[in-house]
């Protein structure tokens, strides 16, 4: 048997993060099954994907156009379905942007004119879909701004907010506090269990505001490079097949791929020069 399958995500007592903990699981390494689409959804969600990457600005009429251009019969209401389902979220202004939901936490903007001069500066998170041979899943990664690491990610087939908050919580305790954390205005970066996470942490709480393209650019970096540079090359075949690629691809993308922002240091070499 192997160590999955001893955890209950269903037992209220203990968390599927204190679960993974107590039998020696990394949290990143627990998930469920790959959610599953009909064939011809999972073939539309697969082409929205690669276009929203080099188009964040297609809302669902613009997409719903391009996907007929390509012989797709489909209509507005399928691909907003996919959208959300997708967790996208196109970066035009929206109207009635000064309409909050009274029950949501938002917060400013922390990082425009910021000088970002150390590791733990600032942290980014964000939440993306993984499409695989069969079925998706969804991936939450938190980015070092100032360094360009990955310190924390994990997969699963929901986008839980007590899944998000499990993943930044065990990132906190193996490397330390960031003074900022920055997010979109997600439901669960919004829900007050997560913020009071990282207020109850001493953490700065730093918000995108709607419509801005590169507010949160460095997540959204390395989810292009993920997905050109592996999900695309070698759609994975299960659950499994998934996060050993996505293991893989983080360490590379820790220790060897190099960046101008880090002057074309790997990561991890530019942080432990930094830190020491």
């Amino acid at each position: 048997m192997e160590k999955r399958e001893l955890i209950s995500p269903e037992y209220i007592n203990l968390s599927v993060s204190a679960q993974c903990k107590l039998i020696g699981l990394q949290r990143s390494s627990y998930y469920f099954k790959p959610k599953g689409e009909s064939l011809v959804n999972q073939r539309l969600m697969k082409a929205i994907d690669r276009k929203f990457l080099e188009c964040p600005f297609y809302g669902v009429e613009r997409m719903t156009d391009y996907l007929r251009g390509l012989g797709y019969h489909v209509g507005v209401k399928r691909i907003r379905r996919l959208y959300r389902l997708m967790n996208l979220r196109t970066i035009y202004p929206k109207r009635n942007l000064s309409k909050a939901k009274a029950t949501d936490y938002k917060y400013p903007y922390l990082l425009k004119g910021l000088k970002i001069e150390c590791p733990n500066h600032v942290w980014q998170a964000d939440i993306t879909y993984i499409p695989m041979f069969r079925g998706f899943m969804y991936m939450f990664a938190i980015i070092d701004v100032y360094s360009r690491r990955i310190v924390g990610w994990s997969i699963s087939n929901t986008m839980s907010m007590e899944w998000c908050r499990e993943i930044l919580l065990d990132t906190i305790r193996t490397e330390g506090r960031p003074e900022i954390f920055n997010t979109d205005q997600g439901s669960q970066f919004t829900s007050p269990h997560f913020v009071n996470s990282l207020l109850g942490s001493g953490i700065k709480v730093s918000m995108d505001g709607k419509g801005r393209a590169l507010d949160n650019v460095f997540i959204e970096r390395f989810w292009r490079s993920l997905k050109q540079e592996y999900v695309y090359l070698n759609p994975p075949n299960g659950g499994m097949d998934l996060y050993r690629g996505v293991k893989t691809y983080v360490e590379f993308y820790n220790g060897q791929r190099k960046h101008t922002g880090t002057g074309f240091i790997p990561n991890d070499l530019f942080f432990e020069s930094k830190a020491s």
